[in-house]
């Protein structure tokens, strides 16, 4: 950026976010921050449930322990690194599940995708 002379310069600087480059925006959904582009992530709302409360819905509205469900999720991926442990983890907040785990849980609890995602980076956003 070319300033007009040193005075600009540094108001420019006082209104950077601290420590963020001087090219960072605020995400999409932020406020302040520009509009989603066509086919970007919707922004983010309120009334997105957050992941632990969604999967401990839809795992009790489906009869299923934290142990059924782990071992669900285990048959599905092939991939014993899930444990009744880690569900009670994700349905705690303490953590929240990764792309990898968030497929296969789409596919355990029969529900899209696209719901578990954004109610992971809502949970993200309430940590």
């Amino acid at each position: 950026m070319v300033y007009g002379n040193a005075q600009e310069a540094r108001d420019d600087e006082r209104n950077r976010p601290i420590g963020g480059p001087p090219w960072s925006v605020r995400p999409h959904g932020e406020p302040g921050a520009p509009p989603a582009p066509d086919g970007g992530p919707p922004p983010e709302s309120d009334d997105v449930e957050p992941i632990w409360s969604l999967v401990r819905r839809l795992r009790k509205q489906r009869g299923l322990t934290q142990y059924q469900l782990a071992d669900m999720l285990v048959s599905l991926s092939s991939n014993r690194g899930v444990s009744r442990h880690e569900v009670a983890r994700w349905e705690r907040g303490k953590r929240v599940p990764g792309p990898y785990w968030q497929r296969w849980l789409s596919a355990a609890l029969d529900v899209p995708s696209e719901q578990l995602h954004a109610a992971a980076r809502r949970g993200r956003r309430l940590r």
